[in-house]
C-alpha cells in the first residue's frame, strides 16, 4: 500500500474520495502557524541545550506536519499518550514552553498536568506508553465513553514486545484507540529497513486491526486520514493504526551524532519534503500566505522563543544529592552511602 498523500513537495493538491477534507485558508493558516511555533521551540530548546540549560533534548524537526495534522483531526476531550518528541502535538493541547522542558532540565520528573490537557506526561521508557494507552482504552471502553485514546510511537518501539502485546490486547479487547506511529526511517542509528522486513501498517491486519499508511510530511493527508479514523474508532469500530511515512531531520537525541551512520545525500532528498515548506507552497499559490499573515507568524515565533529561553533560565536547578533521600520513602543506609560519595565526587571537582 502506498502512503496515502493529497498534498505532494511541489504543493500541488489532489483530493482522495476515501480521505474527504475541506481545504480552506483558515485550516492551512492553522497548520502552518502550529507548524512555525513548534518549529521555532525546537530550535529554541536545542540552543538551550547546546549553551548548557538543558540536559538533553530530543528534536521533532520533521515531523511537525505528522504531530499537528494528527493532534487537531482529535476531540479535546481524547486522550493521548505521547513518547518523548511529541512537543508540536504537546503544544496544540497547551501545554506550555515552561512545562515542557521542566523535565529536560531536570527540575521535575514530568512538567504538566495530564488530565488538565488530556496529554499524558513523556514516557522515555521505550515503548511502555503502548500498554499504558491500551489499558486506559479498556477503561474508556467499560465506562461507556464518548472518547478516543492515541498513542504515539516511533518505528524503534514497534520492534518492543510492549508493542506487539498492546497491538494484541487493543484487537481482542476491542478498546476505542488510535495507535499512530511516526515512522522517522531510523531507531537511533538502526535503519527501518533493517528492524522489519514488512511495512508496519501491514503487521496490524495480523492482530485484527485495520491498518493505513500515510504520507507523514503531508499534514493534509495526516489529519484527513486521522479524522476518518477516529470517527471509525468512535463508532464502535475497533482499534486502528495509522503509519505516518516521515523523517528524523536531527540527530536521535542532542546526544547522538547522524552524521556517522547515515549520507547527506539521504537527508538532502528528506529535506526537499520539507512539511513546512510543503504547505507554504500551496498556501502561496493559493493567497492564503500574505505578507501580513507572514509577518504575525514570525513576530509570533520569535517571541515563542524569547519566552522559551527566559522560562527555562528562570527555573532552579535543584541539587542532584536530594535525589538520593526521594528514591524512598525513607533514606536506606545504602543511598545515604551513595549521596556521600556523589557529594565527595562533586566536591573533588573543584580542587
Amino acid at each position: 500500500m502506498r502512503p496515502v498523500q493529497l498534498l505532494d513537495p511541489d504543493g500541488e493538491l489532489r483530493y482522495d474520495p476515501d480521505w474527504p477534507i475541506e481545504v480552506t485558508p483558515d485550516l492551512c493558516q492553522g497548520f502552518y502557524r502550529q507548524m512555525r511555533l513548534a518549529r521555532r521551540f525546537d530550535e529554541a530548546a536545542l540552543t538551550l541545550q547546546r549553551q548548557g540549560d538543558l540536559g538533553l533534548w530530543l528534536q521533532c524537526l520533521g515531523q511537525e506536519a505528522a504531530q499537528v495534522g494528527s493532534i487537531t483531526a482529535l476531540r479535546a476531550t481524547d486522550h493521548v499518550f505521547p513518547s518523548y518528541r511529541e512537543h508540536a502535538a504537546a503544544m496544540v493541547r497547551g501545554v506550555s514552553p515552561a512545562d515542557l522542558l521542566a523535565q529536560w532540565r531536570g527540575v521535575r520528573h514530568s512538567g504538566w498536568d495530564p488530565d488538565r490537557h488530556r496529554f499524558h506526561i513523556y514516557t522515555l521508557v521505550l515503548a511502555a506508553q503502548l500498554p499504558h494507552a491500551t489499558g486506559y482504552a479498556m477503561g474508556v471502553r467499560r465506562d461507556g465513553a464518548d472518547e478516543v485514546v492515541a498513542v504515539y510511537f516511533g518505528d524503534g518501539a514497534s520492534s518492543q514486545g510492549e508493542a506487539n502485546e498492546s497491538f494484541n490486547w487493543a484487537a481482542t479487547a476491542g478498546v476505542p484507540l488510535l495507535f499512530f506511529c511516526q515512522n522517522n526511517q531510523w531507531a537511533i542509528s538502526t535503519p527501518t529497513t533493517t528492524q522489519m522486513r514488512a511495512p508496519l501498517h501491514q503487521r496490524a491486519t495480523g492482530f485484527g486491526m485495520g491498518g493505513y499508511a500515510v504520507d507523514g510530511n503531508d499534514v493534509i493527508a495526516v489529519h484527513a486520514m486521522t479524522k476518518a479514523l477516529t470517527e471509525r474508532i468512535r463508532s464502535g469500530a475497533g482499534p486502528m493504526l495509522i503509519e505516518a511515512m516521515t523523517y528524523r531531520v536531527a540527530g536521535h537525541s542532542t546526544s547522538d551524532d547522524p552524521t556517522r551512520y547515515r549520507s547527506a545525500s539521504e537527508l538532502d532528498e528528506w529535506s526537499a519534503r520539507d512539511p513546512i515548506a510543503r504547505l507554504e507552497k500551496l498556501m502561496v499559490r493559493r493567497g492564503w500566505l500574505g505578507d501580513d499573515f507572514r509577518a504575525e507568524v514570525d513576530a509570533e515565533a520569535e517571541a515563542l522563543a524569547t519566552e522559551t529561553a527566559r522560562v527555562c533560565r528562570a527555573m532552579p536547578v535543584g541539587d542532584v544529592a536530594d535525589l538520593f533521600r526521594t528514591v524512598l520513602a525513607e533514606e536506606t543506609p545504602l543511598l545515604t552511602a551513595e549521596r556521600t560519595q556523589y557529594q565527595q565526587l562533586v566536591a573533588s571537582y573543584l580542587d
